[in-house]
């Protein structure tokens, strides 16, 4: 299974007018292990130049990292990507399933305990524990499930754990210790001044979690 354990979401409105793929270029130096495409203002042409882009940038390294994309399996599939992450009001999990294959990955969002059952049945690969925190990057989100949500998901499934939604250097290990395998975040590395020093005390914060159990 891919390492979620630092994972990138993309928002080239939070950029700092930086390109997507010199701030992708920058956390991965820093210690991203996954990358999703995530924009949601701009055309289907113009998304795909920038996925291929990444994607190029990506297969460069010596380590393997995923391209995951959000939210369009069409897309996904034109680029080559590793996996598509999926919404609760995006695609059907087994209509995604049935388009990609097995060998894609396809992450779900879970905003419930009842979401995370329904997706693990359903065949997901990862969840996005959604939001754990308040969060202003994505303004459709449902309430915010708290620490103590990521704890009732983890002891309801055994698939691997996103926290995502509000997270940041101060509270990431704080998602890691509530049982979660990674955290997402958006602003608090593509916003950042320094995007590779902001995924490196990211890392930092999240490794050290680990190894306290």
């Amino acid at each position: 299974m891919i390492d979620l354990s630092l994972y990138l979401v993309t928002d080239r409105g939070l950029s700092q007018g930086r390109s997507t793929v010199n701030v992708v270029r920058a956390a991965v130096r820093g210690g991203v292990t996954c990358v999703q495409l995530r924009e949601k203002h701009c055309s289907a042409r113009e998304f795909i130049a920038e996925a291929r882009a990444i994607k190029a940038l990506l297969d460069s390294l010596e380590t393997r990292i995923p391209l995951i994309i959000n939210d369009r399996i069409d897309l996904a599939l034109a680029v080559g990507a590793d996996g598509v992450h999926l919404g609760q009001s995006d695609m059907p999990l087994a209509d995604a399933r049935r388009l990609a294959g097995k060998a894609m990955i396809i992450g779900v969002s879970a905003e419930s305990v009842e979401d995370a059952v329904r997706a693990e049945a359903e065949g997901a690969d990862y969840l996005g524990v959604s939001p754990v925190f308040a969060t202003p990057t994505k303004t459709d989100a449902a309430p915010p499930l708290g620490v103590d949500g990521v704890r009732s998901i983890r002891a309801a499934v055994g698939l691997p754990l996103v926290g995502i939604g509000g997270i940041h250097a101060g509270n990431a290990a704080d998602i890691i210790r509530a049982g979660a395998d990674g955290v997402a975040v958006v602003s608090a590395i593509v916003s950042a001044a320094c995007p590779k020093s902001a995924a490196t005390d990211l890392k930092h914060q999240i490794l050290t979690a680990k190894q306290q159990g």
